[in-house]
């Protein structure tokens, strides 16, 4: 990608995308803005806006992320009205064309600040949880799916002609949702990420992200470790049937909070997962961070990773965490997450029965 050194180049390739992607589909800021009202409500004066030839305006990160959305599948337009593909329903390759637009899109959005004399960059609070304002590289970090798993899925045989490596990665949804966020939110970073068995020595060192727990994730397994918290996992192929996250809480012994099951029609099924998140200082760098989001199963680790992503929820879980931990590197949540016919409802940690333990205790 070539930026020309227009500042108005953003508004330019958004107009682009618009009117000239699919020359044989009519979309109108009308039908954009009716498309990504589902996701936070949008209007054609700010749609025009930011398209304008003369005095543009910038979008918001997020609203990049929802183009880069909509215009990575023609699935968006194919019935009136148009509609944004929620991530989660994306194909391996509409998900590689959706990474290719968003990370244009944020670098058109970079340039174009460069060029106009932005102001320095708002703090991290303005920016949201997931900015890190020192541009450093971060790094993501997920487990591969056991063998006996990526036999059940062609996809994951790279010996078959539709090999996809992702197919290969636990918690693939939870890792798409994280890394545009991320990626959006800090353009002028770095943003990785790895099979935990395939880190290098200089990525333990930089930001670190981790997704899922101890069964598969090493690099969660060994940092936990590290870390003096008194919640530990036990993981699901030990002796108790789900697994769990086991408090030590201050004079209160010993808690073990596990997933609910239910045998429906003969299937088991999940109804509410519990998952830990975590911040602290990186054991292996004091000067970069440590994040862990990690569910004891997949739609826990989903849900976490949501709780900082959603825009329905991020903003207000994040004043959470910097009203409940003022000042702290370290502090660590335990959320219940609901499952509802399979899809993950959002925690929001202001609502006391999402948090089924704090640490440290008492703060705040």
């Amino acid at each position: 990608m070539v930026v020309t050194g227009d500042s108005h180049s953003l508004a330019h390739r958004l107009r682009a995308l618009r009117e000239e992607l699919w020359p044989d589909v009519t979309i109108t800021q009308s039908d954009l803005a009716e498309a990504f009202s589902a996701d936070k409500p949008a209007s054609v004066p700010l749609l025009s806006s930011w398209e304008s030839r003369s005095k543009p305006k910038t979008p918001p990160l997020h609203r990049l992320a929802a183009y880069a959305t909509f215009f990575a599948t023609k699935r968006s337009v194919e019935h009136r009205p148009y509609r944004l593909i929620p991530v989660e329903e994306l194909t391996p390759d509409e998900l590689r064309r959706r990474e290719e637009l968003l990370s244009e899109l944020t670098d058109l959005r970079a340039a174009e600040q460069r060029d106009i004399g932005t102001a320095p960059e708002p703090d991290r609070a303005k920016r949201g949880f997931w900015y890190f304002d020192d541009r450093h590289v971060i790094t993501i970090v997920v487990a591969q799916l056991p063998a006996e798993r990526r036999a059940m899925m062609p996809y994951a045989d790279p010996t078959q002609p539709d090999y996809v490596e992702l197919y290969t990665y636990a918690d693939l949804d939870a890792l798409i949702e994280l890394h545009g966020h991320i990626r959006a939110l800090n353009p002028n970073s770095q943003v990785n990420f790895r099979i935990a068995t395939d880190l290098a020595p200089d990525d333990y060192t930089t930001h670190l992200v981790l997704l899922g727990g101890v069964d598969w994730n090493l690099v969660t397994r060994e940092l936990l470790t590290r870390v003096d918290l008194p919640v530990t996992q036990v993981g699901r192929h030990d002796d108790s049937e789900s697994g769990g996250f086991v408090v030590h809480a201050q004079g209160a012994g010993e808690r073990l909070f596990a997933p609910k099951l239910a045998n429906i029609g003969g299937n088991e099924v999940l109804q509410e997962d519990v998952a830990h998140f975590f911040r602290g200082t990186n054991p292996f760098n004091h000067k970069r961070t440590v994040t862990v989001c990690n569910g004891m199963y997949g739609r826990g680790t989903l849900g976490v990773v949501r709780a900082l992503t959603d825009g329905r929820f991020r903003d207000r879980n994040a004043e959470y965490l910097k009203q409940r931990f003022p000042d702290l590197d370290s502090y660590s949540i335990l959320t219940r997450v609901q499952v509802v016919n399979g899809q993950v409802v959002t925690p929001d940690w202001n609502l006391p029965e999402s948090r089924l333990f704090e640490w440290p205790e008492g703060q705040g």
